[in-house]
């Protein structure tokens, strides 16, 4: 049972974030006014990754982590089976719906959710350092989509005497040079710095950020060019191909709905790199796995399903029955929580080895 002091801080926590949901709604309303097609291009008709037009739905949903507007359509290809958001986000529509994210009203709910959701992540940085140790050295590694630089501080642990370079297009990145976690901040999309950063590094890693960007090519393309002649490359994203992908449908969480635009198969990345003049050296559908599926999926349908919330895109602040009903709906689902949690973390030595990984690494060499 919750002391007096705990249901203190979380009325505290609560009226401080009616205050800034308050602050926040004008802006909101008033670009929404503006209306939803801005945020989306126009619907593709061929496949970005084979240009096929053996296109097909694969799944429709929503932002059910936000709540805010829109529905998202992910269609497959039927020749090379790659899947992407179509239409996907304009300029205007990524700045929506990555404002408030990261960084600003969700940052502190989003990090805890993270932070609980894997395990010690801690402890995934340090073995993805030295799943890179077993290819060479670094002398300086550039982490693309570092954030706040967690993997960096985490990575010095096994690689002390690495220099470690930080890019992001958030405002984290510097202050994770503040805090000392990297030595150079980049704030930014890669492909504007590979001139700049050409040749530099030995290593660049790419964790969970393909699957956000416009152009994946464009983005391996740099990758390439900002890595000396026998640099490797480490990349994780999530596996279309993972059971579990199709066992939970539109409540799997790595669909990341609408902020992951393309899902690359291993198949598919590894004959890209090769084409690039990369030499894969090393694929992992074991280690990345992120034991979460369950807890997560249940989470989605515990929100979506979430009659009231007060959110600055919401037109209004719901009404006292309706933040009575929104506590009752969570409070029937918390029991389920610890149950879902241990599930995940039990199953994941098997889920890892029969196919329901939800994520993959691979190691490519410049050749």
């Amino acid at each position: 049972m919750a002391t007096t002091s705990e249901t203190e801080t979380v009325e505290q926590h609560r009226a401080e974030r009616d205050a800034r949901v308050a602050a926040l709604r004008p802006a909101y309303q008033a670009e929404l006014a503006l209306g939803m097609d801005r945020l989306f291009e126009d619907r593709r008709e061929t496949c970005p990754w084979c240009e096929s037009k053996r296109l097909k739905v694969r799944l429709k949903t929503a932002d059910y982590l936000q709540a805010k507007p829109g529905t998202f359509v992910l269609d497959q290809c039927a020749d090379c089976r790659h899947i992407f958001q179509n239409p996907q986000l304009s300029k205007a529509g990524l700045d929506f719906y990555y404002r408030d994210f990261y960084e600003g009203l969700f940052e502190k709910e989003l990090g805890a959710a993270f932070d609980s959701a894997g395990g010690d992540t801690g402890q995934r940085h340090i073995d993805r350092a030295k799943a890179m140790l077993t290819h060479l050295r670094p002398g300086r590694w550039l982490d693309v989509g570092t954030a706040a630089g967690e993997f960096c501080a985490g990575a010095k642990k096994v690689l002390p005497d690495t220099v470690f370079d930080g890019l992001d297009v958030g405002a984290n990145v510097l202050k994770a040079k503040e805090n000392g976690r990297i030595e150079t901040a980049y704030q930014g999309f890669l492909p504007e710095h590979a001139e700049t950063l050409a040749g530099r590094y030995d290593a660049v890693s790419m964790f969970h950020v393909l699957e956000h960007t416009v152009d994946q090519r464009a983005e391996l393309e740099a990758a390439r060019k900002v890595l000396r002649s026998g640099g490797h490359l480490m990349i994780e994203v999530p596996d279309p191909e993972s059971h579990f992908a199709k066992l939970l449908g539109k409540y799997w969480v790595p669909w990341f709905q609408p902020q992951h635009l393309h899902f690359v198969s291993i198949g598919n990345l590894n004959r890209a790199l090769r084409d690039m003049g990369f030499t894969v050296v090393a694929v992992d559908r074991r280690e990345p796995h992120i034991p979460f599926d369950l807890l997560g999926g249940f989470g989605l349908m515990l929100l979506r399903f979430l009659p009231f919330r007060n959110e600055p895109w919401l037109s209004k602040k719901p009404g006292r029955n309706g933040t009575r009903l929104c506590k009752l709906f969570f409070t029937l689902g918390v029991p389920f929580f610890p149950v879902l949690h241990f599930l995940d973390r039990a199953l994941a030595p098997l889920l890892r080895r029969t196919g329901f990984s939800n994520a993959y690494r691979v190691v490519a060499r410049k050749n």
